[in-house]
C-alpha cells in the first residue's frame, strides 16, 4: 500500500490517498481531485509542485502524465535533490510522516480489513491535521494549516475562481 502525500508548504495543509500501487496516475489523481479544487476555489493559482525524482513523479516531458499534468495546468514542476534534508522538510511534517509512518494508528492492535478502511482514517486524521491540531514551526504561531491557509489569503489579489474544463478523475 502507498500513501500519496501533498502538503502546501505555506500552511502545512495536507492531503492524502492510499493506492496500492506507486504510478504516475496516483500522483495525478490526489492533485486532481483534492488540492487543485481547494485553489481553484479561492482564485488562487498553484506556481511550482516540488516532488521526489520517483518515477511516478519523474519521466519524458511529453508523455509521462505527472509530467503532462502539469504542464497543462501551468505549473512548474521541481524535484528534490538526493537526499535533501531541507527541500524534504514539508513532506517530513512531524505528525504526518512520523517516523516513516503515514500516520498514527487509529486502531491499535486490529487488523484492517481493506484500502477503503484506512483511507477513512486517513481521512479522519487528516481533518484533524489540518482543522483542529494547533502547528508549530516556522511562520505557524500556533495556527491550524486551515486557519494559515485562510490567513495566507488574505493579503494576495486573488482572481475569481474560473471553470476548470478538468474532469474529476
Amino acid at each position: 500500500m502507498y500513501l500519496q502525500s501533498v502538503i502546501d508548504c505555506h500552511s502545512r495543509y495536507a492531503w492524502g490517498h492510499l493506492y496500492a500501487s506507486k504510478l504516475p496516475v496516483t500522483a495525478v489523481h490526489v492533485l486532481n481531485s483534492d488540492v487543485l479544487p481547494l485553489f481553484e476555489k479561492h482564485g488562487v493559482p498553484i506556481m511550482t509542485v516540488l516532488s521526489a525524482n520517483g518515477r511516478e513523479y519523474c519521466g519524458r516531458p511529453d508523455r509521462h502524465p505527472h509530467e503532462l499534468f502539469l504542464q497543462l495546468e501551468g505549473i512548474e514542476h521541481r524535484t528534490t535533490k538526493v537526499r535533501p534534508a531541507s527541500e524534504q522538510r514539508f513532506c517530513g511534517a512531524p505528525g504526518l510522516h512520523a517516523s516513516g509512518r503515514a500516520f498514527p494508528d487509529q486502531r491499535p492492535h486490529q487488523v484492517v480489513e481493506s484500502v477503503e478502511e484506512m483511507q477513512k482514517d486517513l481521512d479522519e486524521y487528516l481533518t484533524i491535521y489540518t482543522t483542529k491540531r494547533p502547528h508549530q514551526g516556522r511562520n505557524m504561531k500556533g495556527r491550524t494549516p486551515q486557519k494559515a491557509f485562510m490567513d495566507g489569503l488574505k493579503g494576495l489579489k486573488v482572481k475569481p475562481p474560473k471553470a476548470s474544463n478538468r474532469k474529476a478523475a
